[in-house]
């Protein structure tokens, strides 16, 4: 009836607005059915078991043999480690493959069939569950004893999938790898020359006592390709060049010239590339966005032109208010942005919206959100009012600045004099009454600051609560001491009393008095610029820790199984086929290196080389691979990738804050996708409209 047909219109209405909230694709099937199901799937309540599932799959690492659940990681102290039965980590990783297989149901059903095929993502989501699953049912069929399980290195996938943002960025930098790979190459060759003209300039002579240089690091080419690689990233400098200067200064060029062409050329033309190409990328995802939030908004108006009661026009379509007042109802969207389209159609006081008007009230989404403070009370008394005009303003907060710093001069003098004393010589008298006395100030400053602005315009300034905490805290570390030590008298030295001794509980009060110094942070407009591109990138740029988590997880599973074993304890079984080989290498130095006995170096150089051996030799040459892949996608890539994210966040605040400054009493955020708002192209209405034509499953009336 018309009755259903208006309700399935206000649904789909519904959905298509969540979907552009959340800059979903709207390429889903449309059917009362279908849209019940999508609402549920994307509700908060199946979103956090689907987010719970991946923690627990991902931390399931910790707990499987080899278990993490020891104090310390040092094989000569610790303890066996708890391993779980055969059958427990499996029972708890069944139950998360069998909720993932539920998910990827129910996304390929709601997504249809056409659009299936187009989604490589989810194809490999299946793929990645087949092989998991088969990988599963080998663990069981084995007993749980196999070494190699392909369904732990498989497991961040899960994590990846499930953000849009995430694999967004994925697509980004994949798209700018092609450019990253030209610089690497051109490392490649530099490396590469540099390497040839190593083993050329410090190659074995007849006078063995000056091959040290060719020995240690430039033996032969895997070597020296090695050294100079870890020269490249610093970590062996100025190591591998000091056999060769005390040789002849003149070497000292060589290194020299290769750490400056590699370190300050071409590793510093890779961040601008990456971060010139990989902005364009990003703009371009956020761009992208933008339009699916625009065709979204603009669905949801198609089809609210469907409704019966809808006025007919012959020039321009029109959606009555009253039925947007009762999508607005059904939709789950932020409050601040359903109050503003509210006051925004109160105001313009019109029955019907043209698809311009409805497009412009759902703009409010692309707005930064802003929190307004509460008002400061009012007093009635004269003397009152005096005292919130003195304490509220910002010359008060700058006194009580001056005094956090004359606390910190006066702990540091302490600090100075005590330095050098044991724990018995010292008098903890003078610096527990400063301490003493500055808490109080601190106390004091506290309340008269809730005295002029009240306690809820108080607690409504990240700053105020980070200041109140400490203090709250201080005060009860104060009276802990004490109640235990009673109070600051001379001679009066560090005891052990009850769960810290005095000295520790004044280094605590000392620790947290100097982080509480950070206050002074907003009164610097510099450096709070600075923190808050900080705050932001934490905030706004999850994405890119998420990548990093999947790229950690990725690369210490495959450690585990590539050098499990490697490092062993004394007293263990595999101790005979240690002492076997340090024979096998004393006869090694013996026969080859004759002159370092007879010159008293044998040990020293015999216990190195034993010590390169057992790291590279012994485990796999091979193993080198693994280490230069990480140091490519960790330190080069992903590094260079995040001071590119910083620097335009970076700019984009300083931009902002050059043309506009703030209100005192309001605070802006934004969003990672509104960083490129003022750059962003708005997508036409031919655009639109063709791309809701290609709709799958939904049928236009016009």
């Amino acid at each position: 009836g018309t009755g259903a047909s208006n309700d399935l219109y206000i649904n789909q209405a519904v959905v298509f607005i969540e979907d552009a909230i959340q800059y979903r694709s709207i390429n889903h099937r449309v059917d009362s059915r279908s849209l019940w199901l999508y609402r549920r799937y994307y509700s908060r309540t199946w979103q956090w078991i689907l987010s719970l599932t991946i923690t627990i799959i991902l931390a399931l690492a910790f707990i499987e043999k080899p278990s993490s659940l020891t104090i310390t990681s040092d094989v000569r102290y610790r303890l066996p480690a708890w391993n779980p039965p055969c059958g427990l980590t499996e029972s708890i990783e069944l139950l998360c493959f069998l909720v993932f297989v539920v998910d990827v149901a129910v996304k390929s059903y709601l997504i249809g069939w056409e659009e299936f095929w187009k989604n490589k993502w989810l194809m490999a989501y299946i793929l990645t569950l087949i092989v998991s699953l088969t990988d599963w049912t080998v663990s069981l069929s084995y007993f749980c004893t196999e070494n190699v399980r392909i369904r732990r290195i498989l497991r961040p996938f899960f994590l990846l999938q499930n953000s849009s943002m995430m694999k967004k960025t994925l697509k980004s930098i994949n798209s700018t790898l092609p450019e990253m790979a030209s610089v690497v190459l051109l490392l490649a060759v530099h490396l590469s020359l540099f390497t040839m003209f190593a083993m050329l300039l410090f190659a074995r002579t007849k006078d063995g006592q000056q091959d040290k240089e060719w020995m240690r690091y430039f033996r032969n080419l895997p070597d020296s390709l090695t050294s100079l690689l870890v020269l490249l990233t610093t970590a062996n400098n100025p190591d591998v060049m000091i056999p060769a200067y005390s040789k002849n200064r003149a070497y000292s060029i060589f290194f020299i010239l290769f750490t400056v062409l590699g370190n300050l050329f071409l590793m510093n033309l890779l961040t601008a590339i990456i971060y010139n190409q990989f902005r364009g990328y990003l703009l371009k995802s956020v761009q992208s966005s933008l339009f699916r939030r625009r065709l979204g908004i603009r669905a949801a108006f198609e089809v609210l032109l469907s409704l019966k009661d809808t006025p007919a026009n012959a020039q321009q379509s029109y959606v009555s208010v009253g039925a947007l007042l009762q999508v607005l109802q059904k939709v789950e969207m932020d409050s601040r942005c359903k109050q503003a389209i509210m006051r925004s159609l109160k105001i313009s006081s019109c029955d019907q919206l043209s698809a311009t008007q409805f497009q412009k009230l759902f703009e409010e989404l692309d707005k930064d959100a802003i929190k307004q403070h509460p008002p400061s009370p009012e007093y009635q008394s004269r003397f009152m009012q005096k005292m919130q005009f003195a304490f509220g303003h910002p010359y008060f907060g700058y006194l009580g600045n001056v005094v956090a710093l004359a606390n910190i001069v006066s702990i540091c003098v302490v600090l100075v004099m005590d330095a050098d004393k044991q724990p018995s010589e010292r008098d903890d008298f003078f610096l527990g009454a400063i301490n003493c006395f500055f808490i109080l100030c601190y106390l004091l400053e506290m309340l008269l600051k809730i005295l002029a602005m009240g306690l809820k315009r108080y607690l409504s300034y990240p700053s105020n609560r980070f200041d109140g905490l400490l203090t709250v805290i201080l005060l009860v570390l104060e009276i802990a001491t004490f109640a235990a030590y009673g109070f600051p008298h001379p001679g009066w030295r560090p005891e052990f009393m009850g769960l810290l001794s005095l000295w520790d509980m004044v280094r605590l009060v000392n620790m947290l008095i100097v982080f509480r110094f950070l206050r002074i942070i907003p009164n610097m407009k510099f450096m709070a610029l600075v923190v808050t591109t900080l705050l932001d990138l934490v905030k706004n740029l999850r994405a890119f820790a998420g990548i990093l988590v999947v790229v950690f997880y990725a690369f210490a599973i495959t450690g585990i199984m590539l050098f499990k074993g490697a490092v062993v304890p004394l007293g263990n079984t595999r101790l005979n086929y240690i002492k076997k080989v340090v024979v096998v290498v004393v006869l090694y130095f013996k026969e080859k290196c004759d002159f370092m006995a007879r010159s008293g170096r044998f040990q020293a150089d015999a216990i190195y080389c034993l010590l390169r051996l057992l790291s590279v030799h012994l485990i796999c040459r091979w193993a080198k691979i693994y280490f230069v892949a990480w140091w490519l996608i960790s330190s080069v890539i992903w590094v260079n990738l995040f001071v590119a994210l910083l620097l335009e966040n970076f700019i984009h605040k300083w931009d902002r804050r050059c043309h506009r400054e703030p209100l005192s009493d309001i605070e802006y955020q934004r969003t990672v996708e509104l960083m490129f708002r003022d750059v962003l192209e708005e997508p036409t209405e031919e655009e639109l409209m063709e791309k809701l034509h290609q709709h799958p499953h939904l049928q236009l009336c016009r």
